[in-house]
């Protein structure tokens, strides 16, 4: 088996695609291997799996992300439907500082995406029923979480979509100066 990792503008965010082995039955492919992961540079050790269930196209959630001491990776996979995901660097020593990028996970190209820690991260659904799959190298941390709202000019994402859903809390969430 052979997971392929392509690396994106944001040091340390990897678009993972995993070799499907089929035959008669379907297919069978890996979504997680600690020695492949290692072989790129990547220390990432799964400490919690959640999983997101979204019925509605448009449903749009984050920018999350846990502060310091409690900051997390995440490997993100789509098991139904599509999401357009969004990553902004926090990483104020990073070249990337602020800037951000957009993957499209989808339970058909049974991609994944890898969120570096020092990053923040936002979701908006594609598909009605739409569900994802995470994996964490953290713990949460109620005491630590935090966000950004997902309409801040500065970090600019262009959300495909019209949001349909988004929680009282996302919306409340401060922009990013306020946090810096």
């Amino acid at each position: 088996m052979v997971m392929r990792f392509g690396e994106t503008k944001l040091a340390g965010a990897f678009e993972i695609q995993s070799e499907l082995r089929t035959d008669e039955r379907g297919y069978f492919a890996r979504i997680f291997c600690e020695e492949e992961f290692q072989k790129q540079g990547i220390n990432f050790h799964i400490r919690q799996v959640n999983r997101s269930f979204n019925t509605v196209k448009g449903t749009l959630r984050g920018f999350h992300f846990q502060k310091p001491p409690k900051w997390e990776a995440k490997c993100m996979t789509a098991l139904l439907g599509a999401f357009f995901v969004a990553i902004v660097d926090l990483r104020p020593n990073s070249p990337t500082f602020k800037q951000w990028i957009s993957v499209e996970l989808s339970a058909e190209k049974k991609n994944m995406l890898l969120v570096p820690v020092g990053c923040a991260n936002a979701f908006q659904t594609l598909e009605d029923n739409s569900e994802m799959l995470y994996f964490m190298s953290e713990l949460y941390s109620p005491e630590h979480q935090s966000g950004i709202n997902y309409k801040d000019p500065d970090i600019g994402v262009m959300w495909p979509l019209e949001p349909t859903v988004v929680s009282p809390k996302d919306v409340a969430l401060p922009m990013l100066r306020e946090l810096l």
